[in-house]
């Protein structure tokens, strides 16, 4: 469709959901996603002994258009049944300290006892079962489960599959496992790859990358000690209570892509409720740590900016709930998504106006949209989730939060210290992101991020967040916005790839970006843009300056060049940015003072800002310098601290 005016989109795409609805019972009508991969799972938990019984009957549709001869389940937690597999290998390469030492009861398991085929064709699919390792052939690593079938799956045709499994719950990988009482389980049952024309798309679990799953049905039945509150994806719609002493809490949600869920006899729970005139309504319950109970309205509120801005930016929230958990102290399962429930990450001393913990829940209640409503492929795309996820973070705290002080740590960041001289202004957050500068080579964005050499996170989440800035500086935020927004809209409960997202940036931009992405996405090349040389001398009445701007990286995108005077108005240069370096000749009454490329900071991606600008007026016509003012500031604060510190010896 053609694109209207930012006003005139927003009111479309908010006004269409209209009759969507998410009712109490987790159903949404109509159903929003192709429901062809659906569970109805059984578990017990035994907390003492930290083992799972659990039986599941997974209803598939084969959607595409050639014939299923083998059946690939994912087995997440047999990466932390040893050390051989090839999370733990890869963990080991990108770990600068050497890592824990794991107890024989810290490590996982997961063993399917039994693979059956039933409806009108049962089969005992156990004989046939076998691990494969499809990225990198690792004979050790058992995350992935393959079963051949005795007669394919035609397109279109369903394949009823019960799987009986049990499981040993490790001390906490990768934000799943137990501490004490508090348990999060995430990853926690066999689950079937997603079948795509070219194969299974069922990856090995790898340390740099997180999921991918097909949307269906997801009713679940866990079986808990009495009195250990439960929070899991979707809606409780039963508990009973057992003879045995035991609660079976069963909760049920259409149109997600995964499960996940947390008990504690120590949570506490808290309920509120979002609401706005243009976006439906959503249930809010927090499942709160008792050292944490002051923190419960900063948790809502911080969910309710993601929500508001998201859902006015982008699309509106579908599923009329939310839980939010917030953890454990040190169970390693805090910053973590999942459909309808994510985890904050709060510390016992919080204070207010920075951003613990207002960051790490607004990003994780982003994550519902680009995650949980559009299903990346997180193995080979991260970040099209992950990388926009946090760019919206940052625009919502921006526009939440005011205001926001730069906040310390100390002590291994028990104790906070505040510095209220330091607002957190729109610079000053986007420089979070300069981790990609130390490291820019690491990989193209267009490798499969699980290929992503160690420390690659940098290209998941920094460069893409940087990237989309500076096509917000470049091209303004309204295109921007219809880009986010239009995508979200075509590719909800799908599957996208790059270049869905590409053609959509295209279009809303009214230009072809393709040079950009081939820049950014295709290619590591480093952006480098500098003045070399700035001369400015005298030439009869008046002065003659040359400006030279040279581009030191390989990577190209247009720039401004701004030379300041004495007097009189400064000059700016339109470059494109393709030559090697550019030189400006100006004739004028006054002398040059400084000359800038890209004065207004368009170019996030800029590896070394130190270049970009020179300067010819002496150091006292600029006043006192930062340096001097921080410097006097610093010293102060450790006179206090030294004084304090007196005190107590």
């Amino acid at each position: 469709m053609r694109f209207l005016g930012v006003g005139a989109a927003l009111v479309l795409s908010l006004a269409a959901p209209s009759a969507l609805l998410a009712q109490p019972d987790g159903r949404l009508i109509p159903p929003r996603s192709p429901r062809n991969a659906s569970y109805s799972i059984d578990v017990r938990l035994d907390p003492a002994s930290r083992e799972m019984t659990g039986s599941e009957v997974v209803t598939w549709r084969n959607v595409t258009a050639k014939p299923a001869s083998e059946l690939r389940f994912h087995l997440y937690w047999n990466a932390w049944r040893n050390d051989q597999s090839t999370w733990q290998r890869e963990r080991k390469l990108a770990r600068a300290a050497p890592g824990r030492v794991n107890r024989p009861g810290d490590w996982a398991r997961m063993d399917v006892t039994s693979v059956r085929l039933t409806g009108n064709d049962p089969a005992d699919l156990t004989p046939q079962l076998q691990f494969i390792a499809p990225d990198d052939g690792n004979p050790d690593d058992r995350t992935v489960l393959q079963a051949r079938l005795p007669q394919p799956v035609a397109p279109g045709g369903t394949a009823t599959i019960a799987v009986a499994w049990t499981a040993h719950v490790p001390r906490t990988f990768a934000r799943t496992g137990a501490i004490g009482h508090y348990f999060f389980l995430a990853q926690w049952f066999p689950k079937l790859g997603v079948l795509e024309d070219a194969g299974w798309n069922c990856h090995q679990f790898h340390a740099n990358t997180e999921f991918f799953s097909d949307y269906g049905v997801y009713d679940v039945r866990m079986t808990v000690p009495n009195a250990w509150p439960v929070g899991a994806t979707g809606v409780v719609r039963e508990r009973r209570d057992n003879a045995d002493g035991t609660t079976t809490h069963r909760y049920y949600q259409e149109d997600v892509h995964d499960f996940a869920w947390t008990t504690s006899p120590d949570s506490l729970e808290r309920t509120a409720r979002f609401e706005h005139p243009t976006l439906p309504p959503v249930e809010m319950r927090l499942l709160l740590r008792p050292d944490h109970a002051d923190q419960a309205d900063r948790h809502f509120e911080a969910t309710r900016a993601a929500l508001k801005y998201y859902g006015e930016w982008f699309g509106p929230y579908p599923y009329g709930h939310i839980t939010i958990v917030d953890p454990a102290f040190q169970s390693g399962s805090s910053g973590m998504e999942y459909p309808t429930l994510f985890t904050g990450g709060s510390r016992l001393f919080a204070p207010e106006h920075s951003d613990d913990p207002e960051d790490v829940v607004v990003h994780e209640a982003g994550h519902q949209f680009f995650y949980g409503i559009v299903g990346n492929n997180e193995f080979e795309n991260a970040w099209m989730d992950e990388g926009l996820n946090t760019f919206g973070e940052a625009r919502v705290l921006m526009a939440w939060y005011s205001p926001m002080y730069l906040q310390q740590r100390y002590f291994g960041g028990f104790i906070p210290y505040v510095l209220r001289d330091v607002p957190i202004d729109r610079e000053i957050y986007w420089n979070r992101f300069a981790g990609y500068r130390r490291t820019p080579k690491l990989d193209p964005q267009s490798n499969p991020s699980y290929r992503y050499s160690p420390g690659g996170n940098v290209t998941t989440y920094n460069k893409t967040a940087l990237w989309l800035n500076t096509l917000e500086r470049w091209l303004g935020w309204p295109a921007v916005q219809r880009t986010l927004s239009t995508y979200f809209d075509r590719w909800q409960f799908k599957h996208p790839k790059p270049d869905d997202f590409f053609a959509i940036a295209n279009e809303a931009a009214g230009r072809d970006l393709t040079p950009f992405f081939d820049e950014v996405y295709r290619g590591s090349n480093v952006f480098d843009y500098g003045i070399q040389e700035l001369r400015s001398d005298r030439e009869g009445d008046g002065y003659r300056t040359v400006v030279i701007v040279r581009r030191y990286g390989e990577a190209i995108f247009p720039i401004d060049v701004r030379v300041a005077f004495t007097g009189g108005e400064p000059a700016v240069e339109h470059w494109d940015g393709r030559d090697r370096w550019r030189m400006y000749t100006y004739v004028r009454p006054h002398r040059a003072v400084s000359a800038v490329a890209d004065p207004d900071r368009v170019l996030l991606l800029d590896v070394n800002l130190t270049n970009n600008s020179k300067t010819l007026a002496p150091l006292d016509r600029l006043g006192p310098t930062a340096a001097n003012r921080w410097s006097f500031r610093w010293l102060i604060w450790l006179e206090d601290c030294l004084l304090s510190w007196s005190a107590l010896v």
